[in-house]
Order: C-alpha cells, then structure tokens, then sequence
C-alpha cells in the first residue's frame, strides 16, 4: 500500500544510496533535487486526495455495492440553506449526512436540531474550517475536533463518529489527532465542486455522469445554487430508480456510539 510512511522511506533509503555511491563516484546533485522534487510531488498528491488513503485510511465508498443505493453529504453547514436542502430531502423521502462546521452550530443550534429531529446523521468538519487547517499541528486540531464534537454531542446525546477534514485534505498531524480523537474519516467518489463553482449546468452533469452504486456525493449546503442542483439530481436519482440511503447502511458503519 502507498501510504506517507512507505514513501517517506523509501525516498529516505533512496537518498541514503545515493549519498554512498557519491562518496565512490561523482554524482550530479540534480540527482538529489529531482528525487526530492518527485517526493515533495507525491506527497502533495496524496495528502490533497482523500480517497488515496495517504495518511488516513476513508471511506469514500462502497464498490462492493451492486444495488442502486447511494449516498448524500452536505458539507460547512448548518446555514440559512439547510433548511432548503431539509425540505427537499423530505420532499424526495431522501436521508443524508451534514458535516457541521463547529462555529456554525453556534450561530445555527435551531438548525441543526432540525436536521437530527428530521433522521438525518451528522459529522464533524472542524471547528474553524481555516484555510490553515492543513498546516495546524496535531494538538490543535485535536482540540478543533473535541470541540466540535461536544456542540455536536448536545443534540445526539451520543459520541460523534464521522469526521471529514476541511478540502478533503489530509496530513500526518491529521492522522496523530484521529488517532486521538478515534474518528472514521468519511471522504467521497463524486465531488460536485460546487463549493467552486455556480453553473448548475456543469455542477448537474458532472455528478450525474458519475453516478454509480455504492457512491457517496459531496455537495454542499451553503449556496442557493447548490439547492437548485440538488433537486434537479433528487429528480435523476428518481427517475433512475437509484434509493438515497444513509452512510451507516452503505458502509456498515455507526455514525454514534453511546
């Protein structure tokens, strides 16, 4: 498996090899710069997609899925638009997971007691969700997690499972914190990109064509754009005779524990 700690070795066994042979024969230094370049690329590759299970292991789907069963996640809520997204889950008989930014459920606690009173799980997605996130050491995102949690744990009474890093982007001081913390990373296999983007056309059909059993897709419920694609997609999945289940019957995972 290529994860952080085999590439790391092996490009640390590598440079060692060629620091010996360079004591026996002259060896260019752009050697050197280019294995470390090509180190610095793959861990930059790993680290910004979740489901290469470079430093933690996610689940972003379920391939052994053959029936017509997918996923819904929203993410930064809970917000205004929420209640637009409730509304339409409700409308379709659709349940989903809302990865909740921590400072959000403070200023939206009404919210989020709409989305659990209405069947719908919830996950952590940081405190803050800073654009340093990824650059935070283990110890602060380790409090950013917990506090998160205990916002989170006021409403399910029970201890929060789920956790999806701010980006999808995930690093060694990420995976020393989950350790601590004990979450199980959710990622994704369908990204809307509608967090970077408001042509629903693009947003539509860029989700549509990558719709398959076992998948879970990555919208978000922050934007007004994002509630008109997801009733048109709510549609699709009808009109396909796709069923939107929870993350727990997908994966076989508890979203809680007590």
């Amino acid at each position: 498996m290529i994860t952080h700690k085999n590439i790391s070795l092996f490009f640390i066994f590598l440079l060692l090899l060629l620091f010996l042979l360079n004591l026996y024969i002259a060896i260019h230094f752009l050697w050197f710069v280019v294995i470390i370049l090509l180190w610095i690329g793959i861990n930059a590759f790993g680290s910004s997609r979740i489901s290469s299970n470079y430093h933690v292991k996610a689940f972003c789907s379920n391939p052994l899925e053959t029936e017509k069963k997918i996923v819904l996640t929203f993410d930064d809520g809970p917000g205004i638009y929420t209640l637009e997204v409730l509304n339409l889950l409700k409308k379709y008989n659709a349940k989903a997971t809302f990865f909740c930014i921590g400072k959000n459920i403070e200023t939206h606690p009404e919210i989020l007691q709409k989305v659990i009173e209405e069947g719908h799980l919830v996950g952590n997605h940081s405190y803050s969700h800073s654009k340093f996130f990824d650059f935070y050491d283990a110890k602060k995102i380790t409090e950013e997690l917990q506090k998160t949690d205990a916002l989170l744990e006021k409403f399910t009474s029970k201890k929060i499972n789920f956790f999806r890093p701010p980006y999808g982007v995930t690093t060694p001081s990420i995976g020393r914190a989950l350790k601590i913390t004990g979450h199980k990373t959710i990622g994704w296999n369908i990204r809307s990109l509608d967090g970077g983007t408001k042509n629903q056309e693009l947003i539509l059909n860029r989700i549509k064509k990558r719709v398959s059993p076992g998948g879970i897709v990555l919208l978000h419920d922050t934007a007004p754009h994002s509630v008109l694609v997801l009733e048109q997609f709510l549609q699709f999945l009808q009109q396909n005779n796709y069923q939107v289940v929870s993350i727990e019957e997908l994966l076989n995972l508890k979203a809680y524990e007590n």
